[in-house]
């Protein structure tokens, strides 16, 4: 073969498009690590013997389940659990002990069943991380919180489970005590249907129902509208779904998905609504499949609304699996995943 002929070939061969396999691989962006709290206690996840010696100091267990990266978990740390009121008052209160919800470590439950850390936290369906479960003298749940909470919020939570409070209500009638009269108006969309027979609008056009519980001036709230929402891959997601807002705080009738007539903030109350803006998500069936129900950015909105118009919870349970996944073939793709951040790196 001359010279020419092998210029000839290799020249053919540089000019050929790069194979798709060759694309340059997205990058993970937003994980930040984090420790727990030097006050936790060295448990050895024995819950029985960790809420007894709790109770006989006067305390309740506070279990903290995280994962390595969770930013949702350093910004608890470093906000939360920085400030003096809240650390105080925590101390003093709980004793706090950390899960990894992807740990090898022993658990052994109240009740003495085996498990490991993983298996545990699959166990009480651990979607998000931070997940808190507060745990009273016998060992069963007092309360619950399923994500962070901004420090006010959170404080109010812990006050709740110091002062016994579920034996008197919800923590949701806990927060509405507490609260004086609040003006103002909700921000609204222009995708949310007005429409207060939520029963009517199951499986309309085939689609999931959203119920976004909001209420007037709501930081939170304001946040979702002007930074997740403004998205327009996340608006498109939203727009997907059947999507109503409801203040939770009003006494407007609606009809609920399973047919009954309710006012909205008892109906928010029966939920367990304590955090706003929350999502309850049904199916066509009017079966509750996911909610979001504390702080989230962009990418883990937006995963939500997908985990649930493409009905993953039928094939995976683990909401932390699947945004695994999903953001794995958003990379494959060539984009970026940022999972602390407020605007999607694609289209």
């Amino acid at each position: 073969m001359n010279h020419l002929l092998i210029i000839s070939i290799l020249l053919l061969v540089f000019a050929l498009p790069i194979d798709a396999e060759e694309k340059k691989q997205g990058e993970y962006l937003g994980a930040i690590a984090s420790e727990s709290p030097d006050w936790f206690k060295e448990s050895f996840l024995e819950f029985e013997e960790d809420v007894a010696e709790a109770a006989a100091g006067g305390r309740r267990v506070m279990l903290y389940f995280h994962q390595p990266g969770c930013p949702y978990c350093a910004k608890l740390m470093q906000e939360n659990f920085t400030d003096e009121e809240t650390v105080t008052f925590a101390k003093k209160h709980f004793d706090g002990i950390s899960i990894n919800m992807w740990g090898d470590r022993e658990v052994i439950s109240v009740g003495g069943l085996p498990f490991s850390e993983k298996t545990f936290a699959a166990a009480l369906k651990v979607q998000y991380t931070p997940t808190l479960v507060f745990l009273d003298e016998q060992g069963k749940v007092a309360l619950r919180l399923n994500g962070y909470y901004p420090v006010d919020q959170f404080r109010a939570a812990l006050s709740y489970v110091a002062e016994k409070g579920e034996k008197k209500g919800s923590f949701s009638e806990y927060l509405l005590a507490l609260q004086t009269e609040v003006n103002g108006k909700l921000i609204t969309e222009d995708f949310f249907q007005q429409e207060s027979r939520l029963d009517q609008l199951l499986g309309r056009g085939g689609r999931p129902l959203a119920v976004f519980f909001e209420s007037k001036n709501c930081e939170s709230c304001r946040i979702m509208h002007h930074k997740i929402l403004t998205d327009p891959p996340t608006r498109k997601l939203v727009s997907a779904t059947n999507s109503v807002q409801l203040d939770v705080h009003s006494d407007q009738i609606v009809t609920t998905p399973d047919g009954r007539k309710i006012a909205v903030s008892d109906w928010a109350s029966e939920l367990g609504v304590d955090y706003t803006p929350s999502v309850v998500f049904y199916d066509i069936q009017g079966e509750e499949v996911m909610r979001i129900s504390a702080f989230l950015k962009t990418f883990h909105f937006q995963s939500v609304f997908a985990y649930v118009l493409e009905k993953a919870y039928l094939q995976q349970p683990s909401f932390q699996r699947y945004i695994s996944a999903r953001g794995e073939k958003i990379r494959e793709a060539g984009f970026d995943t940022d999972i602390w951040g407020y605007d999607s790196a694609h289209e």
